[in-house]
């Protein structure tokens, strides 16, 4: 007996990944625990802030631009497998002179 493996729908998948990234980020931009934060804070940590925010605004930007770059590569894959499947119908359909002379349909 086989087996079916359940894969997950793309779109599924997308949210899957997206909310796993998320979740990484998330403990990141939480902050360190009180006791290391009353440390940061007498070095002076305040303008450091926004330098998190441009990384996880540049990692996602990087991961939407991957994204796009496969789902172009794939419909231009897709489009390629289209026209050469309508190549082999066309050929498969197409008239042979040829071989109607040899079995003399046609004079």
């Amino acid at each position: 007996m086989m087996t079916r493996r359940s894969r997950l729908p793309p779109s599924r998948f997308l949210v899957f990944f997206t909310s796993v990234l998320f979740l990484q980020f998330l403990g990141g931009l939480a902050g360190e625990p009180s006791t290391a934060n009353n440390e940061i804070k007498s070095k002076g940590h305040g303008a450091s802030g926004g330098g998190v925010g441009v990384k996880v605004l540049l990692i996602c930007s990087a991961v939407v631009a991957i994204v796009a770059f496969c789902v172009f590569l794939f419909k231009r894959w897709q489009k390629k497998k289209r026209e050469e499947q309508h190549a082999r119908l066309l050929r498969l359909f197409e008239e042979d002179d040829e071989l109607e002379l040899e079995l003399g349909l046609r004079d």
